[in-house]
Protein backbone atom coordinates (compact mmCIF):
# COMPACT_ATOMS: atom_id res chain seq x y z
CA UNK A 1 0.00 0.00 0.00
CA UNK A 2 1.22 3.71 -1.34
CA UNK A 3 -0.42 6.81 -0.05
CA UNK A 4 0.45 10.27 -0.86
CA UNK A 5 0.42 12.84 2.33
CA UNK A 6 -0.61 16.72 1.62
CA UNK A 7 0.08 18.71 4.86
CA UNK A 8 -0.35 22.52 4.98
CA UNK A 9 -1.99 23.25 8.39
CA UNK A 10 0.29 26.19 8.82
CA UNK A 11 3.90 27.38 7.63
CA UNK A 12 5.39 24.03 5.91
CA UNK A 13 4.05 23.13 2.90
CA UNK A 14 4.64 19.23 2.71
CA UNK A 15 4.19 15.98 0.39
CA UNK A 16 5.24 12.34 0.79
CA UNK A 17 4.63 9.02 -0.51
CA UNK A 18 4.63 6.26 2.23
CA UNK A 19 4.50 2.58 2.22
CA UNK A 20 3.48 -0.27 4.69
CA UNK A 21 6.12 -2.37 5.24
CA UNK A 22 5.29 -6.02 5.21
CA UNK A 23 6.16 -6.41 8.77
CA UNK A 24 4.37 -3.13 9.99
CA UNK A 25 5.63 0.19 9.86
CA UNK A 26 5.68 2.47 6.84
CA UNK A 27 9.09 3.19 4.81
CA UNK A 28 8.94 6.40 3.50
CA UNK A 29 9.71 6.71 -0.11
CA UNK A 30 9.77 10.33 -0.21
CA UNK A 31 9.02 13.52 2.08
CA UNK A 32 9.00 17.10 0.33
CA UNK A 33 9.23 19.90 2.42
CA UNK A 34 8.69 23.62 2.07
CA UNK A 35 9.55 25.71 4.87
CA UNK A 36 8.19 29.18 5.04
CA UNK A 37 10.30 30.63 8.33
CA UNK A 38 12.14 33.64 5.15
CA UNK A 39 8.21 34.96 4.77
CA UNK A 40 7.17 35.17 7.81
CA UNK A 41 10.37 36.50 9.87
CA UNK A 42 10.20 39.51 9.17
CA UNK A 43 6.78 39.75 10.47
CA UNK A 44 7.92 38.01 14.10
CA UNK A 45 5.61 34.97 13.85
CA UNK A 46 3.16 33.19 11.14
CA UNK A 47 1.03 35.54 9.02
CA UNK A 48 -2.27 33.05 7.99
CA UNK A 49 -3.02 35.16 4.32
CA UNK A 50 0.53 34.83 3.63
CA UNK A 51 0.79 31.10 4.83
CA UNK A 52 -2.04 30.21 2.48
CA UNK A 53 -0.51 32.44 -0.60
CA UNK A 54 2.88 30.25 -0.09
CA UNK A 55 0.55 27.05 0.37
CA UNK A 56 -1.18 27.78 -3.28
CA UNK A 57 2.61 28.56 -4.98
CA UNK A 58 4.79 25.43 -3.27
CA UNK A 59 2.07 22.76 -3.29
CA UNK A 60 1.84 21.57 -7.07
CA UNK A 61 5.34 21.49 -7.46
CA UNK A 62 6.13 19.15 -3.82
CA UNK A 63 3.20 17.19 -4.90
CA UNK A 64 5.53 16.21 -8.41
CA UNK A 65 8.71 16.40 -6.71
CA UNK A 66 7.87 13.47 -3.96
CA UNK A 67 5.91 11.67 -6.99
CA UNK A 68 8.98 11.68 -9.19
CA UNK A 69 11.38 10.73 -6.09
CA UNK A 70 9.19 8.02 -4.84
CA UNK A 71 9.06 6.83 -8.31
CA UNK A 72 5.05 6.52 -8.44
CA UNK A 73 2.67 7.72 -10.93
CA UNK A 74 -1.22 9.13 -9.45
CA UNK A 75 -2.34 5.89 -10.55
CA UNK A 76 0.09 3.19 -8.96
CA UNK A 77 -0.68 5.34 -5.15
CA UNK A 78 -3.63 3.34 -3.71
CA UNK A 79 -4.77 6.36 -2.13
CA UNK A 80 -4.41 9.80 -1.27
CA UNK A 81 -4.44 11.80 2.80
CA UNK A 82 -4.45 15.50 3.28
CA UNK A 83 -4.53 17.48 6.87
CA UNK A 84 -7.82 18.59 7.16
CA UNK A 85 -7.52 20.60 10.26
CA UNK A 86 -6.74 21.49 12.85
CA UNK A 87 -4.58 24.99 12.08
CA UNK A 88 -5.25 27.60 9.81
CA UNK A 89 -8.08 27.71 7.98
CA UNK A 90 -6.78 29.08 4.46
CA UNK A 91 -3.96 26.45 4.57
CA UNK A 92 -5.85 23.75 5.42
CA UNK A 93 -7.98 24.54 2.74
CA UNK A 94 -5.56 24.84 0.03
CA UNK A 95 -4.04 21.07 0.84
CA UNK A 96 -7.43 19.07 1.87
CA UNK A 97 -8.83 20.83 -1.84
CA UNK A 98 -5.41 19.63 -3.31
CA UNK A 99 -6.27 16.32 -2.02
CA UNK A 100 -9.52 15.82 -2.78
CA UNK A 101 -9.32 17.01 -6.40
CA UNK A 102 -6.07 14.23 -6.82
CA UNK A 103 -7.97 11.60 -5.44
CA UNK A 104 -10.86 12.31 -7.47
CA UNK A 105 -9.48 12.90 -10.86
CA UNK A 106 -6.80 9.71 -10.07
CA UNK A 107 -10.59 7.80 -8.87
CA UNK A 108 -8.69 6.54 -5.39
CA UNK A 109 -9.35 6.45 -2.08
CA UNK A 110 -9.37 9.69 -0.19
CA UNK A 111 -8.52 10.20 3.97
CA UNK A 112 -9.59 13.23 5.50
CA UNK A 113 -6.58 13.62 8.22
CA UNK A 114 -6.29 15.61 11.70
CA UNK A 115 -2.74 16.73 11.86
CA UNK A 116 -2.70 15.57 15.71
CA UNK A 117 -3.64 12.31 15.10
CA UNK A 118 -0.38 11.96 12.57
CA UNK A 119 2.03 13.19 15.15
CA UNK A 120 0.17 10.67 17.31
CA UNK A 121 0.80 7.69 15.05
CA UNK A 122 3.89 8.49 13.25
CA UNK A 123 5.66 6.30 16.28
CA UNK A 124 3.50 3.51 14.62
CA UNK A 125 5.30 4.33 11.23
CA UNK A 126 8.99 4.89 12.28
CA UNK A 127 9.10 2.34 15.42
CA UNK A 128 5.87 -0.45 14.78
CA UNK A 129 4.69 0.07 18.29
CA UNK A 130 1.86 -1.66 19.68
CA UNK A 131 -1.42 0.27 20.88
CA UNK A 132 -2.22 1.52 24.04
CA UNK A 133 0.84 3.99 24.29
CA UNK A 134 0.92 7.62 26.31
CA UNK A 135 1.82 10.20 23.99
CA UNK A 136 3.11 13.60 25.30
CA UNK A 137 2.28 15.52 22.28
CA UNK A 138 4.04 19.05 22.49
CA UNK A 139 3.90 22.11 20.08
CA UNK A 140 3.75 25.56 19.21
CA UNK A 141 0.11 24.99 19.34
CA UNK A 142 -0.41 22.04 21.64
CA UNK A 143 0.30 20.70 24.93
CA UNK A 144 -1.39 17.50 25.60
CA UNK A 145 -0.54 14.07 27.33
CA UNK A 146 -3.11 11.80 25.82
CA UNK A 147 -3.75 7.76 25.83
CA UNK A 148 -3.49 6.51 22.49
CA UNK A 149 -5.65 3.20 22.45
CA UNK A 150 -5.75 2.89 18.86
CA UNK A 151 -6.64 4.41 15.73
CA UNK A 152 -9.22 6.75 16.06
CA UNK A 153 -9.51 6.39 19.98
CA UNK A 154 -7.54 8.70 21.87
CA UNK A 155 -7.94 9.70 26.09
CA UNK A 156 -6.99 13.07 26.70
CA UNK A 157 -5.22 12.87 30.17
CA UNK A 158 -4.13 16.24 30.62
CA UNK A 159 -3.62 19.44 28.92
CA UNK A 160 -2.28 22.97 29.14
CA UNK A 161 -4.53 25.82 30.95
CA UNK A 162 -2.76 28.61 29.08
CA UNK A 163 -0.18 28.39 26.83
CA UNK A 164 1.71 25.76 25.27
CA UNK A 165 5.20 24.70 25.26
CA UNK A 166 6.49 25.44 21.91
CA UNK A 167 4.01 29.20 22.65
CA UNK A 168 6.27 29.75 25.57
CA UNK A 169 9.66 29.33 24.29
CA UNK A 170 8.83 31.45 21.43
CA UNK A 171 7.01 34.49 23.73
CA UNK A 172 10.70 33.86 25.60
CA UNK A 173 12.49 34.76 23.05
CA UNK A 174 10.32 37.71 21.89
CA UNK A 175 11.00 39.29 25.19
CA UNK A 176 14.75 39.11 25.11
CA UNK A 177 14.95 40.19 21.59
CA UNK A 178 15.63 37.04 19.85
CA UNK A 179 14.99 36.16 15.85
CA UNK A 180 12.22 34.13 14.57
CA UNK A 181 11.46 31.60 14.86
CA UNK A 182 11.83 31.95 18.51
CA UNK A 183 12.16 28.01 19.91
CA UNK A 184 15.56 26.96 18.35
CA UNK A 185 16.72 30.27 19.58
CA UNK A 186 16.26 29.63 22.91
CA UNK A 187 17.65 26.63 22.72
CA UNK A 188 20.95 27.59 20.56
CA UNK A 189 21.08 30.20 23.76
CA UNK A 190 20.83 28.11 26.58
CA UNK A 191 23.60 25.94 25.44
CA UNK A 192 26.15 28.21 26.53
CA UNK A 193 24.35 29.95 29.25
CA UNK A 194 23.89 28.81 33.20
CA UNK A 195 20.82 27.41 33.67
CA UNK A 196 20.72 27.80 37.57
CA UNK A 197 21.51 31.12 37.77
CA UNK A 198 17.50 32.40 38.14
CA UNK A 199 15.31 30.81 40.42
CA UNK A 200 12.39 30.42 37.77
CA UNK A 201 9.28 28.67 39.16
CA UNK A 202 7.92 25.20 38.13
CA UNK A 203 4.27 25.42 37.54
CA UNK A 204 1.75 22.73 38.00
CA UNK A 205 4.78 20.52 40.41
CA UNK A 206 3.66 17.51 42.09
CA UNK A 207 -0.12 18.40 41.36
CA UNK A 208 -1.88 14.79 40.63
CA UNK A 209 -4.11 16.09 37.97
CA UNK A 210 -1.10 16.19 35.01
CA UNK A 211 -1.99 19.30 33.53
CA UNK A 212 0.70 22.10 32.18
CA UNK A 213 0.32 25.94 32.91
CA UNK A 214 3.45 27.61 31.50
CA UNK A 215 2.03 31.86 31.56
CA UNK A 216 3.34 31.95 35.21
CA UNK A 217 6.52 30.78 34.26
CA UNK A 218 7.19 33.07 31.19
CA UNK A 219 6.47 36.19 33.50
CA UNK A 220 8.92 35.09 35.98
CA UNK A 221 11.30 34.92 32.86
CA UNK A 222 10.27 38.73 32.13
CA UNK A 223 10.54 40.20 35.49
CA UNK A 224 14.16 38.35 35.84
CA UNK A 225 15.10 40.14 32.60
CA UNK A 226 13.49 43.29 34.15
CA UNK A 227 15.40 43.30 37.32
CA UNK A 228 18.85 43.29 35.38
CA UNK A 229 17.73 45.39 32.47
CA UNK A 230 19.76 46.23 29.93
CA UNK A 231 20.65 42.64 29.08
CA UNK A 232 23.77 41.51 27.95
CA UNK A 233 24.90 38.50 26.13
CA UNK A 234 25.50 36.65 29.30
CA UNK A 235 22.34 37.48 30.75
CA UNK A 236 20.25 36.44 27.78
CA UNK A 237 21.63 33.10 27.64
CA UNK A 238 21.85 32.31 31.28
CA UNK A 239 17.63 33.36 31.21
CA UNK A 240 17.20 30.81 28.52
CA UNK A 241 18.84 28.50 29.78
CA UNK A 242 17.11 28.74 33.12
CA UNK A 243 14.02 29.00 31.46
CA UNK A 244 14.41 25.71 29.58
CA UNK A 245 15.57 23.69 32.57
CA UNK A 246 12.43 24.82 34.36
CA UNK A 247 10.05 23.44 31.10
CA UNK A 248 12.55 20.26 31.27
CA UNK A 249 11.84 19.63 35.10
CA UNK A 250 7.52 20.47 34.28
CA UNK A 251 7.25 18.26 31.57
CA UNK A 252 8.92 15.43 33.44
CA UNK A 253 6.82 16.00 36.39
CA UNK A 254 3.72 15.86 34.27
CA UNK A 255 4.73 12.93 32.49
CA UNK A 256 4.91 11.22 36.10
CA UNK A 257 1.88 12.25 36.72
CA UNK A 258 0.27 11.24 33.48
CA UNK A 259 1.60 8.04 33.87
CA UNK A 260 -0.11 7.50 37.07
CA UNK A 261 -3.54 8.76 35.60
CA UNK A 262 -2.93 6.16 32.17
CA UNK A 263 -2.29 3.02 34.27
CA UNK A 264 -5.33 4.02 36.64
CA UNK A 265 -7.82 4.74 33.34
CA UNK A 266 -6.29 2.44 30.91
CA UNK A 267 -3.27 -0.24 32.31
CA UNK A 268 0.16 -0.45 31.06
CA UNK A 269 1.25 1.60 28.25
CA UNK A 270 3.92 0.17 25.52
CA UNK A 271 5.95 3.06 25.35
CA UNK A 272 6.14 7.10 26.47
CA UNK A 273 6.30 8.81 22.77
CA UNK A 274 6.98 12.55 22.38
CA UNK A 275 6.37 14.15 19.25
CA UNK A 276 5.33 17.75 17.73
CA UNK A 277 7.86 20.46 17.07
CA UNK A 278 8.81 20.74 20.44
CA UNK A 279 10.01 16.99 20.44
CA UNK A 280 13.14 18.17 18.64
CA UNK A 281 14.58 20.08 21.51
CA UNK A 282 17.28 18.19 22.36
CA UNK A 283 17.11 18.96 26.75
CA UNK A 284 13.64 17.57 26.77
CA UNK A 285 14.61 14.66 24.76
CA UNK A 286 17.23 14.03 27.84
CA UNK A 287 14.85 14.92 30.10
CA UNK A 288 12.50 12.09 28.80
CA UNK A 289 14.69 9.75 28.61
CA UNK A 290 15.73 9.95 32.25
CA UNK A 291 12.52 9.67 32.65
CA UNK A 292 11.22 7.32 30.94
CA UNK A 293 14.27 5.09 32.51
CA UNK A 294 13.21 5.68 35.83
CA UNK A 295 9.92 4.41 34.85
CA UNK A 296 11.16 1.59 32.87
CA UNK A 297 9.47 2.79 30.47
CA UNK A 298 10.46 2.46 26.54
CA UNK A 299 10.72 5.93 24.90
CA UNK A 300 10.28 6.52 21.54
CA UNK A 301 11.46 9.90 19.79
CA UNK A 302 11.01 10.09 16.05
CA UNK A 303 13.52 11.73 14.34
CA UNK A 304 13.50 15.69 14.42
CA UNK A 305 12.73 15.95 10.55
CA UNK A 306 9.26 13.64 11.76
CA UNK A 307 8.60 15.73 14.85
CA UNK A 308 8.33 18.73 12.89
CA UNK A 309 4.93 19.14 10.41
CA UNK A 310 5.72 17.06 7.31
CA UNK A 311 3.51 14.94 4.51
CA UNK A 312 5.04 11.71 5.66
CA UNK A 313 3.02 11.83 9.17
CA UNK A 314 -0.18 12.59 6.98
CA UNK A 315 0.53 9.75 4.22
CA UNK A 316 1.10 7.16 7.53
CA UNK A 317 -2.64 8.20 9.22
CA UNK A 318 -4.09 7.97 5.61
CA UNK A 319 -2.41 4.23 5.42
CA UNK A 320 -3.43 3.37 9.31
CA UNK A 321 -7.08 4.80 8.57
CA UNK A 322 -7.64 3.28 5.41
CA UNK A 323 -6.62 -0.33 6.72
CA UNK A 324 -9.23 0.08 9.30
CA UNK A 325 -11.73 0.50 6.03
CA UNK A 326 -11.79 4.89 7.28
CA UNK A 327 -11.97 6.41 4.31
CA UNK A 328 -13.83 10.12 3.62
CA UNK A 329 -16.10 11.74 1.16
CA UNK A 330 -15.29 14.64 -0.98
CA UNK A 331 -17.76 16.95 0.65
CA UNK A 332 -15.46 16.39 4.40
CA UNK A 333 -14.75 20.54 5.14
CA UNK A 334 -11.96 22.12 6.78
CA UNK A 335 -12.07 22.22 10.41
CA UNK A 336 -9.72 25.18 12.10
CA UNK A 337 -10.61 23.28 15.91
CA UNK A 338 -10.65 19.67 15.62
CA UNK A 339 -9.81 17.95 18.97
CA UNK A 340 -8.01 14.82 19.02
CA UNK A 341 -10.25 13.17 21.45
CA UNK A 342 -13.60 14.00 20.11
CA UNK A 343 -14.05 10.81 17.27
CA UNK A 344 -17.52 11.05 16.50
CA UNK A 345 -17.06 7.53 14.53
CA UNK A 346 -16.12 4.16 15.58
CA UNK A 347 -13.28 3.46 17.99
CA UNK A 348 -10.53 0.30 16.09
CA UNK A 349 -8.21 -0.77 19.07
CA UNK A 350 -5.25 -3.51 18.35
CA UNK A 351 -2.47 -3.49 15.74
CA UNK A 352 -3.05 -2.88 12.12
Amino acid sequence: MRVLGIETTCDETAAAVVALRPGGGGEILSNEIYSQIAEHAPFGGVVPEIAARAHVERLDGLVRAALQKANVRLADLDGIAAAAGPGLIGGVMVGLTAGKTLALVARKPFVAVNHLEAHALTARMTDNIEFPYLLLLVSGGHTQLVAVRGVNDYLRIGSTVDDAVGEAFDKVAKLLGLPYPGGPQVELRAHQGDGARFALPRPMHGRPTPDFSLSGLKTAVRLAAERISPLSNTDVDDLCASFQAAIVDVIEDRCRAGLRVFREKVGYPSALVVAGGVAANDAIRRGLSRFASGAGLKLITPPPALCTDNGAMIAWTGIERQLLGLTDGFDFAPRPRWPLDQNPDRAHHGKA
